[in-house]
């Protein structure tokens, strides 16, 4: 885990290279697209770029209308305002008409850092999980952000997709398979399970190798997509192990920990600890020390382990 790239970064390249393969694709952007890396976009095919200005609202019902018009729109602002500004257009120009939108929500988590609370969305992921019919994908770096793109241009629908802003530790590889819907095993252990996703799940890897040093054996398991979860390999791993910790760098409220949590209660109950943000709003500072701050850690997942092994 040497490696670190900017996910904003693999995403602005992979928009790039779907534009140019695909020409029914179109990116909308809320005037912030140095940010997001769509100016890389913009600056090869100005004729399917369309910076709609800062109005989040603007920006999902253009994409709506797009969509409508055979097009594949990926509209792209800071994850704060979009799914909080404009939640009304979501929720009706996209979730209930269903339209082939994909909203990309960028500076994700603690990645936008020094901005500030107000700044730092750690509650979206629950807002477009709760859309009936919405994909959310939260990748784990930048190779699986790539991927991700050109998986949801070629999904016929609406999706949800989470960017960071800084650069994150490179933890999955070009090989490895990326499906929608479908969870990825790292790790097969025998004590407990720990699914994770986003940065979180390098702080996963971190904690299995703590763990495996003091006679622990765990799974590490890459959900990356939140929703539709992927209840087999959930349920395998909880029959296996017989308890899960879940880490997300997102609010413990209606997240990942949140959807494992709804299945197992109603299918096969065993012990769940979930890592993620309190009930609380985050902090301004740089985003090693929010995640420290915040408890989103490897020591947190790991006392999380061993909580989780004790009430078997």
């Amino acid at each position: 885990m040497n490696e670190t790239i900017a996910p904003r970064e693999a995403y602005g390249k992979a928009l790039l290279k779907l534009g140019s393969e695909n020409k029914d694709v179109v990116v909308l952007d809320a005037d912030v697209s140095k940010a997001t890396m769509t100016s890389l976009f913009a600056a090869e095919f100005p004729e399917r770029f369309f910076n709609i200005g800062i109005a989040e609202s603007d920006l999902v019902g253009t994409a709506a209308g797009l969509a409508l018009m055979g097009k594949i729109p990926f509209a792209n602002a800071y994850a704060n305002f979009l799914t909080g500004n404009a939640w009304d257009q979501i929720r009706i120009s996209v979730s209930y008409a269903n339209k082939n939108v994909k909203l990309i929500g960028h500076n994700s988590g603690t990645s936008p850092g020094q901005e500030g609370p107000t700044h730092l969305p750690l509650e979206d992921i629950s807002l477009m999980r709760s859309l009936p019919g919405m994909i959310v994908i939260e990748p784990a770096d930048g190779i699986e952000t790539a991927k991700a793109v050109r998986a949801l241009a070629e999904n016929v629908g609406q999706a949800y997709l989470r960017v960071g802003r800084m650069p994150t530790p490179v933890v999955t590889s070009e090989d490895d398979p990326f499906i929608i819907g479908k969870a990825n095993v790292y790790r097969r252990g025998t004590d407990a399970s720990i699914l994770a996703n986003g940065v979180m799940l390098s702080k996963a890897f971190e904690a299995a190798d703590i763990l495996a040093g003091e006679g622990i054996s765990v799974d590490v398991i890459n959900v990356h997509t939140v929703k539709p979860l992927d209840s087999e390999c959930v349920l395998e791993a909880a029959g296996r192990t017989g308890c899960i910790v879940t880490a997300e760098e997102h609010s413990v409220i209606g997240g990942l920990g949140s959807a494992v949590a709804e299945l197992l209660v109603q299918t096969r109950p065993v012990p769940v600890r979930i890592v993620g943000v309190k009930d609380r709003f985050g902090l301004s500072g740089k985003m090693p020390e929010l995640l420290d701050a915040l408890g989103l850690t490897a020591g947190a997942i790991v006392g999380a382990v061993k909580e989780a092994i004790a009430a078997k």
